[in-house]
């Protein structure tokens, strides 16, 4: 069986109305990256990042997966599809695909701050003061933030080598070290690359543009290796 490998970003969950860190509403637009999403932020004011990830938790939670999503979902049964996210959302997952990795955390999954083995899957889209692991200390939003190493690279790095066919979707290819990604799947294969601004990428053999959202891209994508 051939596997296809999808690297996926925030194109395609932006199609269900998820937005992107930079894109959130007039109440957090006032706060820098460094007050929401770094170590130092949460050790200096717990509540207003576990406020702001609620705010970012009850979108997804309320979101549903598009077409994108789904029409990856039908890969499965002729391939063995293996999707490398940048997105921290679950909609790959709650679409149908069995075979995720989340390079920087997921939002639906809290982890303990004295304990990183310890990670729990939430109930529900709060996570707020006083929510404690085991061992008794406060749980965190299981997200890299800014300034934390991303550990799941060297996982994605070996799924990448061994692509027969290569998907990205939803992303600018300009986020490292996930950008780095497509430069380990092998020259002679088939490569695609799905976004309204997407681009040839140079010195990237065997690339087929393909300029439309996930939503439009994907299905017509998918009916075309479908039937190969």
């Amino acid at each position: 069986m051939k596997r296809i490998v999808v690297l996926s970003g925030a194109g395609i969950s932006a199609e269900s109305g998820i937005q992107t860190f930079r894109d959130g509403d007039g109440l957090w637009n006032q706060y820098r990256f460094e007050e929401l999403a770094t170590p130092q932020a949460f050790a200096s004011n717990p509540k207003l990042v576990l406020d702001f990830y609620n705010w970012r938790r009850k979108i997804v939670v309320e979101a549903e997966p598009n077409a994108g999503h789904k029409a990856l979902v039908r890969l499965q049964e002729k391939y063995d599809v293996q999707i490398i996210t940048q997105n921290v959302d679950n909609l790959h997952e709650r679409a149908g695909s069995k075979n995720v990795l989340h390079l920087h955390g997921e939002i639906c999954k809290a982890r303990s701050t004295v304990d990183p083995e310890y990670i729990e899957k939430l109930d529900g889209w709060e996570l707020n003061l006083g929510d404690l692991c085991p061992k008794g200390a406060q749980l965190r939003p299981h997200i890299v933030w800014f300034g934390e190493s991303v550990d799941m690279i060297g996982p994605a790095v070996e799924i990448a080598r061994t692509a027969d066919i290569l998907i990205v979707v939803g992303t600018s290819l300009v986020v490292y070290p996930a950008a780095s990604l497509v430069v380990y799947v092998r020259p002679d294969k088939p490569k695609f690359y799905v976004d309204p601004k997407a681009f040839k990428v140079g010195g990237l053999q065997n690339l087929e543009v393909i300029s439309k959202t996930a939503g439009n891209g994907l299905p017509e994508l998918v009916n075309r290796l479908m039937e190969l």
